[in-house]
Parts: C-alpha cells; structure tokens; sequence
C-alpha cells in the first residue's frame, strides 16, 4: 500500500488552543499593512482597533505583539477581516513570522514574553 502524505496547511504552526473558538478573534487587519503570512506576528492599534505587523519601533499599540495570524491575508489597499488567535494557545515558533527588525535573541525573546502575557505559548 502506498503511503499517504498530507500537505502542510498555512495554521500548520498552532500546536494547541483551546475549547470551542475561546483562542480565537474575529478582528481587522488596517489597510497598508500589506501581505501577511500565516504564523506573523501583530500587534494591535490603539486608536482604531486594528491589527498590523508588531513593530518594535511604533508608538500606536502595534509595539506590543499582542496576536498571531491564522490565514494568509492582502491588506495593501484595503482592511481585511479575519481570525486571529489572541489567547489561550500553544505554537511552534520556528512557524511565527517576526518583524525584520526583531533580530536578535534577545528582541525576540522580548515579543515572546509579550505573547505569553496573552497566554500565548511559543515552544
């Protein structure tokens, strides 16, 4: 009998998460924030309570890495809405995808420790 191999799939990165939709959010990501993959790393903007790329340097709430992409999304022109998880989760963390500028050990230990206050667990 031949083996059967399964495809990756893009949320392949979450391990666990909890019962029902408890880890989940249905939320926007803002306009410009362009392509995102599954696994990147978000952060949530204060004034309008949207989600972009966590950006180490920013002042307007995305400093803070506060939720994870599930699916691949195109907010280059325009805000799109989909699921997060923002809470209650396990993932690998060779699957998150983080800011270019967060490049050392140390800076991404730092955006971890900030998932981890949202009970979301990298291993």
């Amino acid at each position: 009998m031949a083996a059967i191999t399964k495809p990756r799939s893009p949320s392949d990165f979450i391990v666990s998460e909890g019962n029902g939709y408890i880890s989940r959010e249905v939320a926007k990501i803002a306009s410009g924030a362009g392509k995102l993959s599954p696994g990147q790393i978000l952060g949530k903007i204060t004034a309008s309570g949207k989600y972009t790329k966590h950006t180490p340097a920013a002042s307007d709430g995305s400093q803070v890495a506060s939720a994870l992409l599930i699916d691949a999304v195109d907010a280059t022109a325009a805000d799109v809405k989909t699921t997060l998880l923002t809470r209650l989760c396990e993932v690998r963390l060779a699957g998150l995808v983080f800011h270019a500028d967060t490049d050392t050990d140390a800076e991404k230990a730092a955006v971890l420790a900030a998932l981890a206050a949202n009970t979301i667990i990298a291993r």
